[in-house]
């Protein structure tokens, strides 16, 4: 199991702001920005495209984690390498090549993963994990911040972990959605690495607090 990561998510900073949001993602000590692209279609919700990840990248450092939220995910994957994504994950549940899709990010020099919705099963990952850097197992059904957090999503990231465990992979497992203080030990301890935290994050009183609290767990 790595060692935790507390992924921002963009989604749910202000905005009108974006650029001093960013600045105080940097200055909470995160390394990490989540940035989520929903196309309105698998997901009810529209969000960003590749011109902010472009914008963002000369502006920060931080390594943008890039969850495509999208039917045809394929069509996409090289304009946000070439846009400054750092990695690039997938989910499972449109109808494409997905093998040949995660190779086309590795090949473009990106980190690439895969994505399952909370109703998705944890073996519609599992020829893949030998391909991917990162599995996300979304603890609410992807589209809007602001959701209850799905403890039942832990019993999928446990699998994960036997499973990379057992067959000598090392993938990061990450987990989005209503993640918080409270919830995050949990999710630890169901072998997860890589937390994005949106609403919990950006309404601290106490970001860099929160995030010492997320990437000290044991």
């Amino acid at each position: 199991m790595g060692t935790p990561i507390l992924a921002p998510s963009m989604l749910a900073a202000d905005h009108t702001r974006l650029a001093e949001e960013i600045k105080g993602v940097e200055g909470a000590g995160c390394s990490w920005l989540h940035v989520d692209i929903m196309d309105g279609h698998f997901v009810p919700n529209l969000t960003f495209g590749p011109q902010i990840v472009a914008d963002l990248r000369p502006k920060t450092e931080l390594f943008l984690d890039v969850h495509l939220m999208l039917d045809n995910p394929q069509d996409f994957v090289e304009l946000f390498v070439k846009a400054g994504a750092d990695q690039v994950t997938i989910h499972v549940e449109p109808e494409y090549d997905i093998s040949a899709c995660l190779s086309k990010i590795r090949d473009l020099g990106a980190k690439c993963g895969v994505v399952l919705n909370p109703s998705t099963s944890v073996s519609a990952v599992e020829p893949y994990l030998s391909e991917v850097d990162i599995v996300l197992a979304m603890t609410v059904q992807p589209g809007f911040g602001g959701q209850s957090f799905q403890e039942g999503v832990l019993a999928k990231t446990a699998q994960l972990a036997a499973w990379r465990q057992e067959r000598g992979h090392n993938f990061r497992i990450e987990v989005d959605g209503g993640i918080n203080a409270d919830n995050a030990p949990l999710c630890r301890k169901a072998g997860v690495d890589t937390f994005v935290a949106g609403t919990a994050f950006f309404k601290s009183s106490d970001r860099t607090l929160f995030r010492k609290n997320i990437e000290t767990l044991d």
